[in-house]
Order: C-alpha cells, then sequence, then structure tokens
C-alpha cells in the first residue's frame, strides 16, 4: 500500500476564505466542478465511490462475485438453500492534488469578479485533466493486453507479443476490437449501456475512421444519447476519443515509435473516487490573506482527493498499437 501523500501549496497560507458569501462560494464550487467534468472522459465510465469523511486516508472499493447457475430443479414445498454473495473488498489510498495561481488586481468578494471566473475555467482545465491522467494511469496498468500484429507485404500478419517488438506496420484494425469484444463477452463482461466501450487517442484513431466498418457517431446516436468525446461505433463498442489517452515513448517501446494504448471497457471494470463531496474543492483567497499588509495579493485554487481502482481485470482489455503519427508524436 502506497504512502499517504499530501500535495501542499508551497507557500500558501492554510487559513479559509470565511468572508465569502455561501452563494459565491457555491457560485465557484459549481463552476469549478462543471468546467472540470469535461476533461473526465476516463471516469464516464467508472463505479463511483464517495469520498469518505474522517474516513481515513484509504477508500474501499467492492467487487461482487456472480453467483452460479440453479440448475436443480426445485421440490414443491421446499425452499433450497440461499447462497452467500461473495464480496471482495478492495482498498486504495486517497491522495490530495491540487493547483493554484495568484492574482493581483482587486477582488471584489460583493460581486463575481471576471479575472476569478477565468481563472477557474483555467484551473478547472487542469484540475480535470490531472485527476482523468490518475484514473487512465490505472487502467493502462491492466493485465489483458492484445498487440497489434504486424502486417506483412502479402497481406498475412505475425503475432506481436512484447510493446517493444511492434513496428510501423502495427496499426489498429477492426478484428482487434472484434478480438477485444470477443474476449469481454467470454468473461461475462456487461456491455455499458447497449455496447462495449474504447477510449482511444485521436492519432490512434485516424487508422480506424477510414475502415468501411466503422460507423460514424452521428449516423447512429442522437446528440442526447451520445457520450462526452464519441465519434464512432465498430461492431458493438463504442469509441470515445481524447488526447489524454495514453501512450507511451520511452525505451519500453519499438525505437523512434510511440505506442499507443486504447482501452476496451465493459460495466462495472473500475471504480473511482467522486468530485463532490469532499473530492474537488474550490478556494479563493482574497486581497490581504496572509502576509499582505496592503492588501496586495489574492488568489484563486483547488485540490482534491483521489483514487482510482482496476476492480475486475477480466472486464478491460487494453490494445496497444502504433499509428501513422508515432513518429512525432509524444508521451503524456
Amino acid at each position: 500500500m502506497n504512502n499517504f501523500n499530501i500535495q501542499l501549496f508551497a507557500e500558501t497560507p492554510l487559513n479559509s476564505t470565511t468572508t465569502m458569501t455561501p452563494e459565491m462560494k457555491t457560485f465557484y464550487e459549481k463552476r469549478l466542478i462543471d468546467q472540470a467534468e469535461p476533461r473526465l472522459v476516463h471516469d464516464q465510465f467508472a463505479d463511483y465511490y464517495p469520498v469518505p469523511q474522517n474516513g481515513g486516508k484509504t477508500i474501499e472499493f467492492r467487487k461482487y462475485d456472480s453467483l452460479p447457475k440453479a440448475s436443480t430443479p426445485l421440490t414443491e414445498g421446499v425452499t433450497p438453500d440461499g447462497q452467500a454473495l461473495n464480496v471482495t473488498t478492495i482498498t486504495s489510498d486517497l491522495h490530495q492534488y491540487g493547483g493554484w495561481t495568484p492574482l493581483t488586481d482587486v477582488l471584489q468578494m460583493t460581486a463575481i469578479d471576471n479575472n476569478v471566473v477565468q481563472a477557474t475555467r483555467v484551473l478547472a482545465s487542469q484540475a480535470g485533466r490531472t485527476m482523468d491522467s490518475i484514473t487512465r494511469d490505472v487502467l493502462a496498468g491492466g493485465t489483458n493486453v492484445l498487440y497489434a500484429p504486424k502486417q506483412n507485404a502479402d497481406g498475412t500478419e505475425t503475432e506481436v507479443k512484447s510493446r517493444k517488438e511492434l513496428d510501423k506496420t502495427c496499426t489498429l484494425t477492426p478484428k482487434l476490437f472484434f478480438r477485444a469484444a470477443a474476449q469481454l463477452g467470454a468473461m461475462n463482461a456487461d456491455p455499458i449501456g447497449d455496447s462495449y466501450i474504447a477510449i482511444i487517442h485521436p492519432y490512434a484513431a485516424y487508422d480506424l475512421k477510414t475502415c468501411r466498418e466503422f460507423i460514424e457517431a452521428h449516423k447512429y446516436a442522437d446528440p442526447e444519447t451520445m457520450y462526452r468525446g464519441e465519434i464512432g461505433k465498430l461492431g458493438n463498442i463504442r469509441f470515445v476519443e481524447t488526447s489524454e489517452a495514453k501512450i507511451w515513448k520511452d525505451t519500453t517501446c519499438p525505437s523512434g515509435l510511440a505506442v499507443f494504448g486504447t482501452l476496451v471497457l465493459g460495466a462495472h471494470a473500475y471504480g473511482v473516487t467522486e468530485l463532490e463531496g469532499g473530492g474537488l474543492e474550490h478556494i479563493v483567497k482574497q486581497l490581504g490573506y496572509g502576509d499582505d499588509p496592503l492588501n496586495q495579493r489574492a488568489s484563486v485554487g483547488w485540490k482534491g482527493m483521489r483514487a482510482a481502482e482496476r476492480l475486475v481485470e477480466q472486464y478491460m482489455v487494453r490494445i496497444e498499437s502504433v499509428s501513422s503519427y508515432s513518429e512525432n508524436a509524444s508521451a503524456n
């Protein structure tokens, strides 16, 4: 279990903003959360767990095992034995993250100041991307991996068994996703809604969009029913695109080529903490806080508790591939 790590804001006092009205605090808090959530592409398919109040620095995620088939015929008038639920508890460390920016212009606490609104917008983006990458990196460590095969000149394929073995011909194909969906189905992974979900980088998606099997989202879904970032569908997999999808470019990769990780997910594969109720906090310090005798400095910031955990490895598959953009892409 990792040690609890609190990132304190350097040189920032811990006194709270007691003079801000409840209405203004609610406004800013809601604005931060509303603007951070669109960045949380990796969170939108998770099971959510509230951050525990006064519950220590760990959070419990629970998964329930399937019950065996009840294939024995009932005897008339006789109640059969019940079957106990088998619950597995996974504990994860909560960590605190945060960022802030100074404001030197006049901060009017009796009105919604535009500087605070703009700072909140920028910080919300930072908060969302930070929280999203934490979830993403947990998912990218999953144990079920498929590697895109090498495409030979004669049309045949050569199996790849490690990230290092990938080469520039190892791009995504529909066949890889049909295989991933078959694996999830064989493990009885429930779909999310009516389909499994793939989270894909735009550079990796480029290689799929020209396939005749790929259906663009506007051709099958109403805007109201589309997921954030949804771009299309392949078989029973709906694709969600984000620039935050995992990219590796290090010694584990083929020389000079970035490797893209595309996640294919079933329901209940992983859990995350909620943003509200302690998960994400907006902080405004008015002029004169701390060592500020001339009331020259104010600040806007955020901090939040975060944990993410893979709950059922069999309900997720990671496909690793290269892309037409691999030479120029950077790790994230």
